[in-house]
């Protein structure tokens, strides 16, 4: 088992290997060991898919498994459902799920209560290189993305790679552009071996990679004064992408416009080394993901 330690307002590590679900309620238990409920917030896609594993997992190791947890969509009715199971500020609130499903149940656990135990157990790419660690949350409002939110840290991330396995293709390439942002930012031999050997044929190493780095950015910078701006690496552009496409073009999609547009804007104005918007837009396009939009630029 791979485990990143991250050091933040809370510190928690980050444990990768396959098989982790089955053990995930030990594994919790063992770091919120007087934890009574463990509140589970899904999607319908998820909890058919690993629901009862996690569940089954959460109750061997003592924990009381809300029921009526399943297919909660909004922040609103999330904290309704904590206070009518009557959950406390001593049990925890896990996230199985994508982006989406650990931004909203982060917001939900760092406000219930004025603050709950948070547990990450990504069920996406995208969420296990990246939104998983670092404690932002949030919820989407009408005038744009995350526009709600707050830096919750997770009391634990359980990374396993095998859940992996059942992502569409289109989810799988959106998370490859989160992966490729990390080794365009921070590290040429990491970006060599993506060009080299496809992501899922190297997934435990990839995301273990990727942990540490945002590990690293987040210990030097948590609240996203500094450094950690980084890592919005073709996210300004990506997120207006998004919107006015109706959300047609994915996260990851609209990231890799980003990057690859950012790339080819550097380099003009010199400030990249001439060949590499090539670079980039060369593993964009091998990983299946675009680098440029038709979308009206005044929109």
């Amino acid at each position: 088992m791979t485990r990143v330690h991250v050091t933040a307002s809370r510190s928690y590590d980050v444990l990768i290997e396959p098989g982790l679900l089955d053990r995930a309620g030990e594994e919790l238990r063992a770091v919120l060991p007087g934890a009574r409920t463990a509140a589970v917030a899904e999607d319908e896609t998820v909890s058919a898919l690993y629901g009862a594993r996690l569940a089954a997992s959460l109750e061997a190791a003592g924990f009381r498994a809300g029921e009526g947890s399943k297919n909660l969509t909004t922040y609103a009715a999330l904290l309704d459902f904590l206070g009518r199971n009557g959950l406390s500020r001593s049990d925890v609130l896990v996230a199985l799920g994508g982006g989406v499903a650990g931004d909203l149940a982060g917001f939900a656990a760092a406000t219930y209560q004025r603050g709950m135990a948070f547990c990450q157990v990504p069920t996406s790419l995208l969420a296990a290189v990246d939104s998983s660690v670092g404690g932002k949350t949030g919820i989407d409002l009408p005038t744009g993305k995350n526009q709600a939110g707050c830096f919750y840290q997770p009391s634990l991330v359980l990374c396993d790679p095998a859940l992996l396995s059942s992502l569409p293709e289109r989810e799988y390439r959106g998370g490859c552009a989160e992966v490729i942002k990390y080794g365009v930012l921070f590290d040429e031999t990491f970006f060599t071996s993506l060009e080299e050997t496809p992501v899922k044929d190297q997934l435990e190493t990839v995301i273990a990679r990727c942990v540490a780095l945002k590990r690293d950015t987040v210990a030097a910078d948590e609240f996203d004064r500094g450094c950690r701006a980084l890592l919005n690496l073709g996210h300004t552009l990506g997120h207006a992408v998004e919107k006015v496409s109706a959300y047609a073009v994915s996260h990851g999609e609209a990231v890799a416009i980003g990057m690859a547009v950012l790339a080819r804007a550097a380099e003009k104005r010199g400030v990249a080394e001439a060949g590499t918007a090539r670079r980039i837009e060369a593993i964009l396009t091998r990983y299946g993901l675009p680098t440029a939009t038709d979308l009206p630029r005044e929109a």
